[in-house]
């Protein structure tokens, strides 16, 4: 045992910034299977809710309090954002450049960043925000002329979040990794699902998958290359543990017959990983 101390050197800890912030579109599967660079990012206000008390009364006493569910929910502040993003924002293109409004919105997964710091050493490390399943809200976007101190317009979504299931624990729609507590080489194999590799996309694994990766029981799997017959147009998908593969957005097992140009994408399964620079598109061309 120890009596307590204030100030000690290197504990007075803080957080700042937001960066490296990531859009992830989920496929017609739900998985996070390609992530956009967003650029510009200014603010992340998180603004959990619920989680509030529901006294109950009983025998002229105060019996329980019963919580109710807490919520994720999120302002999000930016001066730019990924074209890709505009579905989610309710947003469609039926032509080039031309954009129509008020449309259907997508939900969305988000990464950022926040740097860690502390009186010793300012950039000690870094916090990982995963959020999954957000949907963005209609926001106010104000254009002003151009005066003598003129300001780039700054553009700002609300999103609210629905859970999703992680193993043993209640679901979730938001997940922090500490860079400055975790395994650096577990970081790394995270860092290569969020951010992509040479040969992988960026992905946004799903809360078990993360799990996975800091328990250590993630398996490295290569995945193998589908096989296409042009005379009957079909595409066989290879049998790989660990690996699921997909045309357009969807699972795909066996024997595909294709009528144009596909491509064949593989992901892997929650506890596996592909190792770095390894291909997992292929485009089968129609012949």
């Amino acid at each position: 045992m120890a009596a307590l101390t204030w100030d000690t050197p290197g504990t007075r800890r803080f957080e700042t910034g937001v960066d490296h912030g990531v859009l992830y579109i989920p496929n017609e599967s739900g998985v996070y299977d390609n992530g956009f660079a967003w650029n510009g990012l200014t603010k992340v206000a998180e603004k959990p809710t619920g989680a509030t008390t529901n006294p109950t009364y009983a025998d002229n006493i105060k019996y329980l309090n019963l919580v109710s569910l807490e919520e994720f929910t999120a302002d999000i502040s930016a001066i730019t954002y990924p074209e890709e993003f505009a579905p989610c924002d309710g947003t469609q293109e039926p032509e080039p450049g031309v954009a129509i409004n008020q449309q259907p919105r997508v939900p969305f997964g988000l990464c950022y960043r926040t740097q860690v710091g502390t009186d010793l050493n300012n950039k000690a490390g870094n916090k990982l925000h995963l959020v999954y399943n957000a949907l963005a809200a209609p926001s106010q976007k104000e254009y002003a002329s151009i005066n003598a101190t003129p300001n780039a317009i700054e553009f700002s979504w609300t999103i609210t979040t629905t859970p999703v299931p992680v193993t043993g624990h209640e679901p979730v729609a938001t997940m922090t990794i500490d860079t400055t507590k975790v395994d650096a080489t577990a970081l790394t194999t995270l860092e290569n699902f969020l951010y992509g590799t040479a040969g992988t996309n960026p992905s946004l694994p799903t809360p078990d998958e993360v799990l996975a990766i800091f328990s250590g029981t993630v398996t490295s799997v290569t995945p193998t290359v589908p096989t296409y017959t042009s005379a009957t147009h079909t595409i066989t998908i290879p049998v790989v543990t660990g690996v699921t593969y997909y045309i357009d957005g969807m699972p795909v097992t066996g024997d595909v017959v294709i009528t144009s140009t596909k491509v064949v994408e593989a992901i892997p399964n929650a506890g596996y990983k592909f190792p770095d620079e390894t291909d997992n598109t292929w485009q089968i061309t129609y012949s």
